[in-house]
Formats: C-alpha cells, sequence, structure tokens
C-alpha cells in the first residue's frame, strides 16, 4: 500500500492578507497625520478625492447610528468570517489561485477594518470617487481588498463550478 502524500495547503496565502492589512494601514496612518477632516482633496478634478471621513457601521454606513453595539457585531462578524475563510484556505491545495487569492485579499481588508473599530471606534475612509455631483461612498484599501476579494469568489466559483459539471 502506497502512503498518501498530502499537497501544501494554501495558508501561505495569508502572506498576501497580511500585506493587504500593512498597506491598510499604512495608508490609514498617513491620512489621519497628512489630511484635512471632512475636506475634498482633489486628485483627478471630476472623478476622484481623498476625503477623510469615518464609518462606524459597515458598507454605505449601515448601522452607522445604532447606538454603539455594532462595532462589536461588525468585529465578531469580520472575525469569523476570516476564521472561516482561513481555514477552507487550510482545505484548498496551495496552487490553487482562484480559490486561494480571494479569500486572502478578504481576510486581509476584514482584520484591516477590525484594527480600526478597535483602534477607533470607526473606519477611516478616505477614498472618494464622484461624476458631476454624484459621490460614491468614501471608502478604503480594506474596503477594495473585500469588495475584489468577494467578486473573486463570486466570479471563479461561477466558472468552476461550470467546468466541473462540463467534466463530469
Amino acid at each position: 500500500m502506497q502512503a498518501k502524500v498530502a499537497k501544501p495547503n494554501a495558508l501561505i496565502w495569508l502572506l498576501l492578507s497580511a500585506v493587504v492589512i500593512g498597506l491598510d494601514q499604512w495608508s490609514k496612518a498617513w491620512v489621519l497625520s497628512s489630511l484635512p477632516e471632512f475636506t475634498p482633496v482633489p486628485v483627478i478634478d471630476g472623478f476622484w478625492n481623498w476625503y477623510r471621513t469615518y464609518n462606524t457601521g459597515a458598507a454605505f454606513s449601515f448601522l452607522s447610528d445604532a447606538g454603539g453595539w455594532q462595532l462589536w457585531f461588525f468585529t465578531a462578524l469580520a472575525v469569523a468570517i476570516s476564521g472561516l475563510m482561513a481555514y477552507w484556505l487550510s482545505q484548498t491545495q496551495r496552487a490553487n489561485w482562484r480559490a486561494a487569492l480571494p479569500y486572502a485579499l478578504v481576510i486581509g481588508g476584514a482584520i484591516g477594518n477590525v484594527i480600526d473599530r478597535q483602534m477607533h471606534g470607526h473606519v477611516v475612509d478616505f477614498i472618494q470617487w464622484y461624476v458631476g455631483d454624484h459621490y460614491w461612498p468614501s471608502f478604503n484599501l480594506a474596503d477594495s481588498a473585500i469588495v475584489v476579494g468577494a467578486i473573486g469568489i463570486a466570479v471563479f466559483g461561477l466558472f468552476d463550478g461550470k467546468s466541473g459539471k462540463k467534466a463530469g
């Protein structure tokens, strides 16, 4: 009987999560030391501003005025989701970048925002896109990593699901 050789898991991708956390926290430190509060600083006129603001809620300021309990709720949710995705990484083959990359991005973004919630009681946002009088809510690098990771999970899951059905 031949011994089964285990393939390396994808936990090494947590290094990408650490890079996301580091870049996110570095960018927020720059924002807190360099940008005025609630004052647009044009980057590309008519499209993009630096705009330092704070969010005590979740995406689009969901539950931002809920009285404080949401800080612990969103912290617990982010830690739970990150833990689940880290477990999934441990069950994923290292070479499966289509699964590992999105999980690592979501974990890094989620933990980056958890650090803000625990250090400041809110998340620091500073990227503002707009066209004319239509403004997208401000966001940060952690939010970007979460969105790109979530899109990756959906898109790669859809494509992998289709290829798996064809093979079966």
